[in-house]
């Protein structure tokens, strides 16, 4: 399968483009000037994964998202939820390396944790923890209780590790669980992706916002990974970056695409996807110059409500910390202030920040 760009009908997109430019320019500066700049760039990883399995019809709940973040879950987490999670991480890892580098083959193969061999075919991959040597040394024998843990460990463990360490991975046989089919063995992700960075390349000479809109079309037409399709709103985002439009933090691209009818997001006719996708930007935008807007008056209440504390007060640490996640709960003010959860419910008391559940056991407070 391929995706040819073909002829765009530019026409079309010229308000569309004219405003989600517009839209992305205005947010980056808000952000870049913003006192909580940073914060809001923190709560957008929340929010973007949430709207990112939702677009993929998942519901994950925030609050369980913030929680298991914070390694307080109140329950077992469910697979959506540790779907959820990796968004996040993976914000994170792009946000942290180079603008670009998550549209770059090496980004894409750390985030599914591909890497190529090196003594075959650029398109022969396998997977990590394959082939490894299980045999232990006389002097280093373990019990044979202990040596079987060890073995499964050593076999399971590139499921864990988030980046290649010189082993690699190889597309697996599928495993069919009832009517369930769990891997294609016909899926050939390398040539995808491969295919996919050419369109990076092609859509060079378009306009960013345009190029983007294109280049998700293109992943979710061509779906590379057939696990982690997740993937693709992280990669435009970081494109964005790479093409200067927002410099300041990872847009949160499924916000937008959360508030697109489905009807237009999958339509048959591509220049209406496309619109669609370009009006997603500025939706996203909008959303989030009103979230600093909440964040900056916040802060300003919070700050009060600490004016005149003596310098030892815990008080700025805990609004640091309310303004860089969506929700909080009284272990996660307690560690990050350091303190007992008892304090942490007389900080949330002397600060007169909303409470969100409406738990009796499991209480937490936020900023909406």
């Amino acid at each position: 399968m391929r995706y040819e760009i073909g002829k765009l009908n530019l026409e079309a997109f010229l308000m569309p483009i004219s405003a989600a430019e517009d839209a992305l320019a205005r947010l980056d500066e808000r952000v870049a000037r913003s006192e909580v700049g940073q914060g809001f760039a923190e709560r957008a990883d929340f929010f973007e994964a949430v709207s990112n399995m939702w677009v993929a019809g998942e519901l994950v709940h925030l609050e369980d998202l913030v929680l298991h973040d914070a390694q307080m879950d109140v329950r077992a987490p469910s697979h959506e939820l540790v779907i959820a999670h990796r968004i996040v991480r993976a914000r994170r890892r792009a946000s942290r390396n180079d603008p670009g580098w998550a549209v770059s083959r090496t980004g894409i193969m750390a985030f599914a944790g591909i890497a190529e061999q090196e003594d075959e075919a650029p398109r022969k991959f396998k997977r990590r923890g394959e082939g490894r040597d299980l045999e232990t040394d006389e002097h280093d024998a373990l019990p044979p209780e202990l040596a079987e843990f060890d073995e499964v460990l050593a076999e399971t463990s590139w499921l864990v590790e988030a980046v290649p360490s010189g082993s690699t991975r190889t597309r697996q046989p599928e495993l069919i669980v009832g009517e369930l089919v769990i891997r294609d063995p016909d899926w050939d992700e390398s040539e995808r992706i491969c295919e996919w960075l050419e369109l990076v390349k092609q859509v060079e000479a378009l306009p960013a916002t345009l190029a983007a809109a294109v280049l998700w079309d293109a992943w979710d037409q061509l779906e590379p990974l057939q696990r982690q399709h997740w993937l693709g709103q992280v990669l435009v985002s970081d494109f964005l970056r790479l093409r200067g439009k927002v410099r300041s933090h990872l847009f949160a691209y499924s916000v937008g695409l959360r508030e697109m009818p489905r009807e237009r997001r999958r339509a048959r006719n591509r220049t209406t996807r496309l619109v669609a996708f370009l009006e997603a930007m500025s939706a996203a935008a909008t959303a989030g110059m009103k979230d600093i807007d909440r964040l900056t008056l916040a802060k300003r209440q919070l700050e009060r409500r600490a004016v005149g504390k003596r310098s030892t007060s815990s008080l700025p640490a805990a609004i640091e910390l309310i303004l860089s996640r969506p929700i909080v709960s009284a272990h996660m003010l307690a560690k990050a202030a350091g303190i007992t959860p008892r304090g942490a419910l007389n900080l949330v008391n002397a600060l007169g920040v909303r409470e969100v559940t409406g738990r009796g056991r499991y209480r937490a407070w936020g900023i909406f």
